[in-house]
């Protein structure tokens, strides 16, 4: 029994120096690779850059399938995405050619009863592209100039529009300029239609981006969001052209926001519009 527990002790001792050596050894092991990169960066940069280069291939071949996998992954996702944009405009298509029928039906219907009904067809406006070089709007005008004039078949009390809708109408011509009164001077008065009922009404410029109705029967409903067209009364302007829409309703005022706004404008159509140019007032 003693000599078991002498051999133990013995075992015990080893074990302990050469725990005690390995700390020690790893200890000089740090101290000196301490030493070594304070002493000379360049040598360590030098072992660190031969470890890049010699694990440079085995980064870049495990990295081809990381690649290759994102890449599949990504393709995937847009694969998913455009099945889905082409699922809409599938439905959208669908939607359009029902509309487009529908609308094709409704024209050809229209052209029969303007037939049974012997209906003159209004005559078309022939237009001319002007661009806008004057802005000469303030506090008490509301007006632009335009490039073209009497040389180019423009005459006064001829309709102004731009894309979206009406913007004036013509109230001095030059030989290559004219002035366009816009549809919310305090001077400008425009018959127009009001709503889906179509409610005949004149809309009264007053200087402000929000020109106001007037002269609209006191039963006529009228509702916010209405949108507002020119009727073509008087034969000033062809009719349906589009104005704004009714913005705000009080016991005193309804006012309308019109569709074209003035600091956007630079390049307008003036429609040469013939229903009462043919007439003479004897």
């Amino acid at each position: 029994m003693k000599q078991n527990s002498s051999k133990f002790s013995r075992l015990g001792n080893i074990r302990n120096f050469f725990q005690r050596f390995t700390f020690i050894t790893l200890i000089l092991i740090t101290f000196t690779i301490m030493l070594i990169g304070k002493a000379d960066t360049f040598i360590v940069n030098r072992i660190s850059s031969a470890f890049t280069d010699l694990f440079r291939p085995v980064i870049t071949i495990m990295g081809v399938p990381a690649n290759a996998i994102s890449q599949f992954i990504k393709n995937i996702e847009e694969l998913a995405a455009i099945r889905d944009q082409n699922t809409r405009l599938k439905q959208d298509n669908k939607t359009l050619m029902r509309w487009f029928s529908l609308a094709s039906q409704l024209e050809a219907e229209n052209q029969q009863l303007k037939k049974l009904l012997n209906v003159i067809d209004e005559p078309e406006a022939e237009e001319i592209t002007a661009r806008v070089v004057a802005d000469t709007g303030g506090a008490f005008a509301q007006s632009i100039i335009i490039t073209g004039g009497n040389k180019d078949g423009i005459q006064k009390g001829q309709a102004v529009v731009n894309e979206i809708g009406l913007v004036g109408r013509i109230t001095q011509v030059g030989n290559s300029s004219s002035r366009v009164l816009l549809i919310n001077d305090i001077n400008s008065r425009i018959p127009v239609r009001v709503g889906d009922a179509g409610y005949n009404a004149i809309l009264s410029g007053n200087n402000s981006l929000r020109p106001r109705i007037i002269y609209l029967g006191l039963k006529r409903s009228v509702s916010l969001g209405d949108k507002v067209i020119t009727s073509g009364d008087a034969g000033a302007f062809p009719p349906g052209l589009p104005i704004g829409k009714v913005v705000s309703i009080d016991k005193k005022n309804i006012l309308v926001e019109t569709f074209a706004s003035r600091d956007k404008l630079q390049f307008v159509r003036v429609l040469k519009y013939k229903v009462l140019t043919d007439l003479r007032l004897d």
